[in-house]
């Protein structure tokens, strides 16, 4: 029909006419087009561990067909290189995969969204070195993660197992997880580095409260795996994973759900959540703390004849928080195919495996090496690989940065941005050592801040506890699901009617942003 039919036969009322208000939106995209087009270009520089190693050592190649070694075939590494740096659908498909395996998504890399920034201009910093002090620690604290999987994180400050994690991973000159007073300790193992993961439990309070959803309550007593189900400890079994072959044996499972109580359950929770389910749970429980709640700048907080819904109400935070976990995803697939295609822990864990055993020489940095992690690896299971929790082990696409905590980043920015971060959490609670109930926290308040920090933490460091990501995969990965987020923000800014001040939040960093 043409445009004269609709215009004679409207019948809105408003500010601006049908014209003006068309050429308003026009304007309002063009400008969020402009902004994001006129912000500097990002570098992505990467540690050079591809160039450095001619055999691909220290890269990403599960899938792909290995040698004995667990060293990548070359013409199936350049193959996997040529379709990455061409994008031609065509060149994916002939990449010689060595088994049942696919890769994840790789041409995700080069898509472009509406909303927010490019993914190709979100920059990310440079992670450790194959050789460095750096990578030692974090592999250091990945071998110690997976032997105290099933101590439960009440008693942290007393079982052996996670004093003796501590005490060794503060020998390491280059660990950059949380200290109390220059060393580990049981209070910071294993915990982020944002303001408030070190308040209270080592758990969010998000992943422990019933969730109001709809008509039904959610309790959050979840199915995890039987203590002592580790896989891909013998080199026969990680060598057919890394072939991209199925496993041989399943998990076994624990036949009574548990409030998330050990690194096993935090572990097998994010093996099993869906995309930005722990954003969406958060998001309604923190609905359900009421007006009080919110943040300060919501512009319904004091209107006497108004309450926000489709805008400033949980509607709106709950579609941003998708919108900005797909442009996070997206930021975080570019840097993990096209910039740095990081190689996994279990990945290191075989080339460990593989100096210590003499079966190949490949220059690991000694702190590792001589490290009791590595030691009590061994004795327990008489390899030098990494106890993975899943059967599969990690999924096909490069580590850094990890997608949950892209995703993760994103969704806690966007409920800062929504909600009152100093509002205190009302009858927090602790979890059991068995996971059966929970407990009143007697502590100092929490605040919803420093448990949406918190809850971050959980998600991106949880995949570590089960072996698949370092720790800087998470730390930064939730800083690139950060800046996802804001720039969505940025973009939606001026698309409201109301006399709205600006979002204003607490970044990871500890600084303050206005928006």
């Amino acid at each position: 029909m043409s445009e004269h039919i609709f215009l004679g036969e409207s019948c809105e009322i408003g500010p601006i006419t049908a014209r003006k208000r068309r050429q308003k939106a026009f304007q309002v995209r063009l400008e969020a087009a402009l902004f994001q087009k006129n912000l500097p270009l990002q570098g992505h520089p990467c540690n050079g561990d591809e160039d450095l190693f001619p055999s691909k050592i220290g890269n990403y190649s599960k899938g792909l067909p290995h040698n004995h070694l667990g060293e990548v075939n070359l013409n199936a590494y350049n193959a996997l290189i040529r379709a990455l740096m061409t994008g031609n659908p065509d060149y994916f498909e002939s990449i010689p995969m060595g088994g049942v395996a696919r890769l994840a998504n790789p041409q995700a890399a080069y898509a472009f969204d509406l909303a927010g920034a490019d993914c190709h201009n979100l920059g990310i910093v440079v992670p450790p070195a194959f050789s460095s002090a750096w990578i030692a620690g974090e592999m250091a604290e990945l071998y110690w993660q997976a032997l105290t999987r099933d101590v439960p994180f009440a008693d942290y400050d007393t079982d052996p197992l996670t004093l003796a994690a501590a005490s060794d991973l503060s020998g390491f000159s280059d660990f950059r997880g949380p200290k109390a007073n220059g060393a580990v300790t049981t209070g910071t193992l294993f915990r982020g580095n944002t303001p408030g993961d070190l308040a209270g439990p080592y758990i969010s309070q998000f992943l422990w409260k019933d969730i109001p959803f709809g008509a039904a309550t959610i309790v959050q007593q979840y199915r995890t795996t039987a203590a002592g189900d580790d896989h891909m400890t013998s080199y026969e079994e990680w060598l057919n994973i890394q072939n991209g072959l199925a496993p041989a044996t399943p998990d076994k499972s624990d036949p009574t759900p548990r409030y998330i109580r050990s690194g096993r359950d935090l572990g097998e929770w994010v093996h099993r959540d869906f995309s930005y389910q722990g954003i969406l749970t958060a998001c309604l429980i923190l609905s359900g703390f009421g007006q009080a709640a919110l943040a300060p700048a919501n512009p319904y907080l004091f209107s006497a004849t108004q309450g926000g819904f489709t805008t400033f109400g949980t509607p709106h935070i709950l579609d941003l928080v998708a919108r900005a976990a797909r442009g996070a995803l997206e930021a975080g697939w570019f840097q993990k195919f096209l910039v740095h295609r990081r190689l996994r822990p279990e990945e290191f864990g075989g080339r460990v495996h593989n100096l210590l055993t003499g079966a190949a020489g490949y220059p690991i940095n000694p702190e590792l090496l001589n490290s009791q992690a590595v030691s009590d690896v061994f004795s327990k299971f008489g390899t030098y690989l990494l106890p993975i929790a899943y059967p599969e082990g990690c999924p096909t696409h490069p580590a850094y940065p990890a997608g949950h905590a892209c995703i993760a980043g994103a969704g806690v920015t966007m409920l800062k941005a929504f909600f009152k971060e100093s509002f205190v959490i009302p009858h927090p609670v602790t979890a059991s050592s068995d996971g059966l109930s929970l407990l009143p926290y007697k502590g100092a308040p929490l605040t919803i801040g420093g448990e949406l920090n918190k809850l971050a933490a959980n998600i991106a460091l949880g995949r570590d506890t089960a072996g698949l990501h370092w720790r800087s995969d998470g730390t930064e990965g939730l800083k690139l699901g950060e800046a996802a987020a804001i720039g969505v923000l940025q973009d939606y800014r001026e698309t409201y009617n109301e006399d709205f001040s600006g979002f204003s939040f607490t970044r990871f960093d500890g600084t303050t942003i206005i928006i």
